[in-house]
């Protein structure tokens, strides 16, 4: 059966593009790992995984640095324990890519070298009872041994010292602009002019600024594309449902406007024409 349901492009998001730039993803490191100050933009590898077949944005990011593998996972403002699995996911397809960069033969006798990983999370909503860590043992299973785990650190902390920091607050500015402004250019030119004003990603929105007004519109525009699409789809399943029933004699004909009231006046006439020409 053909899937019909569109497909979204996988498309920048401020954070993957915010990163791309090897000066800020030093920062990033160097925030992470502030005790290993001597490392510079050469030495950090994006290994951001470029084409994954997704239905949704895929926001994540892929860098090495040394025998480090970095993976960090945004969860923007909702949380989701899945997440945990979503990590792991992009992990192992990482190291996917990285055996077949370098050439290792995975099935012969000498050990493959590959770089120790690290996964975070940043979460950029209200942290209320999110641990430090999360790991899929124990919040998957209970903690018990399992054959592959994967343990991931929580990055929440509105620091505006470092750029994890500041972008966590950037969104959570955005978040707030949005209550006040909806889904309007308005909400994203706010967002911009309060972060610069506080010195929070200054340079990377003075430097971007029209990049990200088009990213961050360009999410408003799908979004609204993909609440329609949701909306299409639960009233197609109501009109089934409507249908089955008369069908199967549970309610009569005009009675769909009574179980049914969701569904409009052209769509009970469609129920009723249908339901009538299969008779």
């Amino acid at each position: 059966m053909p899937d019909n349901s569109p497909k979204r492009k996988i498309r920048d998001s401020v954070f993957t593009h915010l990163f791309q730039e090897k000066k800020y993803l030093l920062q990033l490191y160097q925030a992470l790992h502030p005790e290993d100050g001597a490392v510079t933009e050469d030495e950090i590898a994006d290994v951001t995984l470029k084409h994954v077949l997704v239905d949704g944005d895929y926001n994540d990011l892929g860098f090495s640095v040394g025998d480090r593998l970095m993976v960090l996972v945004e969860s923007q403002s909702t949380w989701t324990m899945n997440i945990i699995i979503r990590a792991l996911m992009y992990l192992m397809q990482t190291y996917h890519d990285y055996f077949r960069r370098t050439k290792q033969n995975l099935y012969g006798n000498k050990k493959v070298k590959m770089p120790k990983p690290e996964l975070y999370v940043i979460f950029t909503g209200e942290r209320k009872t999110i641990p430090d860590i999360i790991s899929l043992s124990k919040d998957f299973f209970n903690g018990a041994g399992i054959a592959v785990d994967a343990q991931i650190k929580v990055l929440y902390q509105e620091n505006e010292g470092d750029i994890i920091g500041q972008y966590i607050i950037f969104c959570k500015v955005y978040q707030e602009q949005r209550k006040c402004y909806g889904n309007t250019r308005e909400t994203v030119t706010e967002t911009i002019r309060i972060c610069k004003d506080r010195n929070v990603l200054k340079e990377y929105l003075e430097s971007r600024e029209k990049e990200v007004v088009d990213i961050m519109m360009t999410l408003f525009d799908e979004e609204q594309i993909y609440k329609a699409f949701e909306n299409d789809i639960k009233q197609e399943t109501v009109k089934n449902k409507a249908i089955f029933m008369v069908q199967k004699g549970k309610i009569a004909i005009d009675e769909i406007a009574e179980y049914f009231p969701e569904l409009s006046e052209e769509d009970r006439k469609e129920i009723e024409s249908q339901v009538l020409q299969q008779v």
